[in-house]
């Protein structure tokens, strides 16, 4: 009993440790040395549901050290009492320990017995398999997925543009199983060799990858400026503060020589219908008057009551709009509405709750000579999604509105997203947000430049358009996905009759 609440702490705490290998911190090596002693823990387990308790707390242990900045959003800025939102969190951490606690179970119950080498490739296949359904599961919260800990430096950052994020997660996991195993060893253990030599293998392939240029550049660069407006998150909607808001802009515009200028998620607190004449001209006009094109974060309403998180393009280009298609649950659209709402709204205050998804199959916008595939914030959390855009698209631009996050991790992580989803692309990627972090990203996923987060800040630079296909833009998630169960039909061997 002692030492199976020793385990449970020792899970709990390597848990919380993985978090240190994700951004803002960036120590990479942290999660996959904490998955390597949670495989200790699950080889020493006695039974299957023991091995799901040690992975349930591991994973309560990293959600929550994780995205506990989620109450900024739930209490700070939408109202809801901290009764109601600290129990709320632990819930959804509860639930998303659930697949690390899954894995445990499933690779025990069906694995546990067989060989080693069998185990070693079936756990990164479950885990992964896990990471996938979470993406998408109840629409999909895939957050600290530990593919991105590895972006942009990481030795296996090389697996993206191949197979994503999850195939980063693949290897990852697999090198902490072949650690744990080295860790077992005997030193006379004949395996000890062939162990090695696969650590050395598999690293060894992920930086060779990380030297390959999938993509090409196609034309000249791209002069940019990335407004940053820094509205704090409680005074973006207040009707005194429009003037304001709009003066902020429009200061800010006036200092933006780039052929491509940016404002983040509704960074104007307007409908586009109802936006006045005064500003848009402004914006249009200004275009002309620059050879410039301005994308521009806005709600719009094309018919009554139907309101859409866009971005709408202004200047010398025909205009244009992006709607935003993965919306927020319970942000931006309330599952089950005519049931839930009322609760929502006794315990929440957030506005333009009752969005409309935008289609899937929107074409990028073609301004300032590129094809730019826009993203509305947290989409660019869904790899897959963004392959919509691709391979027409030159350039990626993500808008979004950090805010909701305060002075916390959240936005540092959210970055991170991003910087993997230029390099799975091979693309440059445009960030602009209101209050941080604005940033320009290279298809390698490095940071150019980036603007300090909680100031007003006029972001310039330049951008290169690319060209070409990586193989994740043919493959999408298919190629990691057949690759895993693959490996669970190799890790379960054919029944042999005497």
């Amino acid at each position: 009993m002692k030492s199976l609440g020793m385990g449970t702490l020792l899970a709990l705490l390597t848990g919380a440790l993985t978090v240190a290998g994700f951004a803002p911190f960036g120590l990479w090596p942290a999660p996959i040395l904490s998955l390597t002693v949670l495989m200790l823990l699950w080889r020493r387990a006695p039974s299957p549901w023991a091995c799901a308790r040690l992975g349930f707390w591991w994973g309560l242990g990293c959600f929550l050290a994780g995205v506990n900045w989620l109450d900024i959003s739930l209490h700070d800025y939408g109202g809801m009492p901290q009764t109601a939102a600290i129990p709320g969190i632990v819930g959804l951490c509860a639930l998303l320990a659930a697949f690390p606690a899954a894995v445990g179970w499933g690779a025990a119950r069906f694995f546990g017995r067989r060989p080693k080498a069998r185990w070693l490739i079936a756990v990164p296949a479950l885990w992964t398999l896990a990471e996938w359904v979470r993406s998408w599961f109840l629409t999909g919260f895939p957050w600290l997925s530990l593919g991105y800990a590895q972006t942009p430096h990481g030795p296996f950052a090389g697996v993206a543009p191949v197979l994503g994020v999850f195939g980063v997660t693949a290897a990852s996991v697999l090198l902490s199983g072949l650690l744990a195993a080295l860790a077992t060893a005997r030193r006379d253990d004949h395996a000890l060799g062939p162990l090695a030599g696969a650590v050395l293998l598999l690293v060894g392939t992920g930086l060779g990858l990380g030297r390959v240029a999938w993509t090409h550049p196609v034309g000249v660069p791209l002069s940019v400026n990335l407004l940053q407006g820094n509205v704090p998150q409680d005074q973006k909607f207040q009707r005194d503060e429009t003037p304001l808001i709009v003066q902020r802009y429009l200061n800010l515009l006036k200092g933006s020589p780039g052929h491509l200028i940016l404002m983040p998620e509704s960074a104007l607190p307007y409908v586009r219908e109802m936006l006045p004449e005064s500003i848009a001209d402004t914006f249009e006009r200004y275009g002309y008057d620059h050879d410039a094109d301005l994308l521009v974060g806005l709600f719009s309403e094309p018919a009554r009551g139907q309101y859409y998180n866009s971005v709408v393009s202004f200047g010398h280009s025909p205009s244009q709009t992006y709607q935003k298609v993965h919306l927020v649950p319970f942000g931006e659209f309330i599952p089950l509405e005519g049931l839930l709402k009322p609760l929502l709204h006794a315990l929440l205050t957030i506005p333009i709750d009752s969005q409309q998804h935008g289609s899937p199959d929107q074409p990028p916008l073609r301004v300032a000579g590129q094809y730019v595939g826009v993203d509305i914030c947290y989409e660019d959390a869904f790899g897959d999604e963004i392959l919509h855009a691709l391979p027409q698209a030159t350039v990626l631009a993500n808008f979004t509105n950090d805010g909701w996050f305060g002075d916390s991790i959240g936005p540092e992580q959210h970055l991170q997203m991003a910087q993997t989803r230029a390099l799975e692309t091979g693309r440059s990627l445009l960030r602009v947000t209101n209050t941080g972090v604005t940033a320009i990203i290279d298809p390698r996923g490095r940071l150019l430049v980036r603007a300090p987060r909680g100031e007003v800040f006029n972001l310039s630079g330049m951008v290169q358009g690319y060209a070409g296909r990586t193989p994740f833009v043919v493959l999408g998630n298919y190629g990691i996905l057949a690759l895993c169960l693959l490996a669970l039909v190799l890790s379960i061997p054919l029944n042999r009759r005497p």
